[in-house]
């Protein structure tokens, strides 16, 4: 995704597979019970085993992708940082909860009941709380971001992701009114991020110094590109498989689901994107900030969500409507960003 290439094919239809695995997911769920049954059997400390395996997956190829060196260049150009990190970090965790809570207690409190209004609020919660750290590669290069300077924003957000999420994400419940399970919630984030940062980070150096950074961005990377796709569509088909009755019961409950979070994913990218603009940073750094803080590290989120709720969860169920919605939102802002491209200056930044 951070190389040369354009949006994939998978990365492109993304929502489509999405919808065909919640589809599976649901069929296997209300005619082969066996397997989700089976399934739920395999957990450790409230942690389905299938579930972080296939969260390894997803999450390690991303991890090998940034380049942590680069983060000693913050301070060359430190503007676009700056908006992107209070955007991610100060500004959007809040907004989404907001929008949420707004949307789900006040705008739809005679169409969810109040339970499930909860489980949603808390899956907006861990999804707002989570900055995209794989996707944005591919609306950076859409929208011809400073490809350098994205890996700098990713990188810091990968590092702030390891001391600010969990006090974030337990503020915001707390404040919700939901029972955190800290335990499992810092659980989760050394499973879901340190666990696989680690693992990359010591697989990066081990390649690039037994075979050279070129064989390692060109060629070994390249090995693991369908893994992120592939991991996330089979957790999406058995997260569905768990999902099958509520969402039989509630289909509206999708499109309620999905309103707040693509309210959220509109303001903070014009939050973003237009504070760059007011800055002067070019086109190059604007785009990207923009786009790292509207989008979302849906991986993260969904598993934290199984971890913390269950499988069976509105939580789990709101991160996935997050995947559903992201790619067809965020492929309209990189138009949006394009088609504005004019209203910068042109300056390339040099890092």
């Amino acid at each position: 995704m951070s190389g040369g290439k354009g949006i994939g094919f998978f990365e492109k239809y993304l929502s489509v597979w999405v919808t065909l695995c919640i589809i599976l997911g649901i069929i296997i769920g209300q005619w082969i019970p066996v397997i989700p049954e089976t399934l739920g059997q395999w957990e450790y400390s409230n942690v389905s085993i299938p579930i972080a395996i296939l969260i390894w997956m997803m999450i390690y190829p991303m991890m090998l992708k940034v380049d942590f060196k680069s983060v000693k260049n913050v301070a060359k150009q430190p503007k676009g940082i700056v908006v992107t990190c209070l955007t991610n970090w100060i500004i959007k965790p809040f907004a989404m909860f907001g929008i949420s809570w707004f949307f789900f207690f006040v705008v739809f409190k005679y169409l969810i009941p109040f339970n499930l209004a909860e489980e949603y609020l808390a899956g907006a919660v861990l999804l707002g709380a989570a900055p995209c750290t794989a996707m944005v590669f591919v609306w950076s290069h859409l929208t011809k971001g400073n490809p350098a300077y994205t890996f700098i924003q990713v990188a810091v957000n990968d590092l702030i992701i390891l001391v600010a999420y969990v006090p974030i994400v337990g503020f915001l419940l707390g404040i919700g009114g939901i029972q955190i399970p800290w335990i499992t919630l810092i659980l989760s984030v050394v499973l879901f991020v340190v666990i696989p940062l680690c693992a990359a980070i010591i697989t990066r150096i081990t390649v690039i110094k037994n075979h050279g950074i070129d064989y390692f961005n060109n060629e070994f990377i390249n090995k693991f590109n369908s893994w992120t796709t592939i991991g996330l569509l089979l957790t999406l088909i058995i997260l569905f498989s768990f999902q099958g009755k509520t969402i039989v019961e509630n289909p509206l409950h999708i499109i309620l689901i999905s309103l707040p979070l693509i309210l959220q994913t509109v303001l903070i990218f014009s939050l973003a994107y237009g504070w760059a603009k007011s800055w002067k940073l070019p086109h190059e750094i604007a785009a990207p900030a923009g786009m790292i803080g509207a989008s979302n590290f849906f991986e993260l989120a969904v598993a934290v969500a199984i971890s913390l709720f269950g499988l069976e969860s509105g939580a789990a169920l709101a991160t996935v409507v997050g995947v559903l919605v992201e790619v067809p939102v965020m492929l309209f802002l990189v138009r949006i960003a394009n088609r504005t491209k004019n209203y910068f200056n042109v300056i390339s930044y040099d890092l």
